[in-house]
């Protein structure tokens, strides 16, 4: 029989001939109910996502960037739904994470024909979030490469809010990792990943993978364009947990409590600020369409319930 297929599209994002080829390729594999939806911002995707799983979507194509995605997979998690996303961002962190192609033929291929695998997700203050979420200096960063620069400028705009940031005050923060105090002191950040490669494409969390159930932490105390620019400098030339500025460790939970409030961010999306953080990996969470056929190796997974040595100052 064929499936009930459900396409969640930000209209405003743009990938190869657009939305009017995206129909015409997804019809050209013989699906059965076509469901289809168009959003003009992320925060109205998940109402489309729930609708198109009652309705009974076998499989949803998600078309937009990093937000949207976020948005659907907080919807999507724990249906065993298979999304296949579409990368129609600026950025797209999450798929190119995952290796998935900025190509709008073979993301649709992907969909139909590659593995179906469950990846973990993270979940913050109730919102679950698949790249990384954070709180202040990234967050700041973040929030101020609005939509219109993010488009003109690609990822150089992350790079000029980044400039814009740098001589922000440091802020108390009390950080704890599975019910133990990790951090306590002041930091200008708090990270949580569930990936390596985040905003701006650096690489932040250099052993982070999104099936190993943990969330990777990090903390900064940089404070200044020369204190930055030696953390930028060590993640671009060795490891982040290399630099004596950051600090990194994973977790299954973590709580954080910041002295004055910060603003938030998941994926991109600026939340209000807050005084405190509540997360906690989700393992296998949602399934993914990714490229490749076969499953990996089990030999090549990481076992159940290892987890690695904890990294600290250097």
């Amino acid at each position: 029989m064929s499936p009930t297929v459900a396409v969640v599209a930000h209209r405003k994002k743009i990938l190869g001939a657009g939305l009017d080829r995206l129909r015409v390729l997804i019809t050209e594999h013989h699906v059965g109910d076509l469901l289809w939806y168009e959003v003009p911002k992320s925060k109205k995707a998940p109402k489309k996502v729930r609708k198109a799983l009652k309705q009974g979507a076998e499989l949803v194509f998600v078309w937009g960037g990093d937000g949207m995605v976020q948005r659907c997979s907080d919807a999507m998690a724990g249906s065993g739904v298979p999304m296949a996303i579409l990368p129609a961002g600026t950025a797209n962190l999450f798929a190119n994470n995952l290796g998935i192609p900025i190509d709008l033929e073979e993301s649709v291929r992907i969909g139909f024909h590659g593995r179906r695998e469950k990846l973990d997700l993270g979940l913050l203050n109730g919102e679950h979030f698949a790249v990384m979420a954070g709180a202040g200096f990234e967050a700041e960063m973040i929030a101020d490469a609005d939509g219109q620069a993010k488009r003109r400028l690609g990822k150089l705009s992350y790079v000029k809010a980044a400039v814009r940031h740098v001589g922000g005050p440091l802020v108390p923060m009390t950080i704890k990792v599975d019910g133990t105090t990790w951090f306590e002191g002041e930091a200008s950040c708090l990270l949580l990943g569930n990936v390596s490669t985040i905003a701006g494409g650096v690489d932040a969390f250099d052993d982070a993978r999104p099936d190993d159930g943990w969330l990777e932490v990090g903390v900064s105390t940089a404070k200044g364009p020369l204190q930055w620019a030696r953390v930028l400098g060590k993640m671009a030339a060795g490891r982040s947990d290399e630099s004596p500025f950051v600090r990194i460790t994973r977790a299954r939970k973590v709580s954080a409590r910041f002295g004055a409030p910060l603003t938030y961010e998941l994926d991109g999306g600026e939340r209000e600020p807050t005084t405190r953080l509540k997360a906690k990996a989700v393992p296998g969470a949602l399934t993914l369409c990714l490229p490749g056929t076969d499953r990996p190796a089990e030999a090549d997974r990481p076992a159940e319930g290892s987890r690695p040595a904890e990294a600290g100052r250097v």
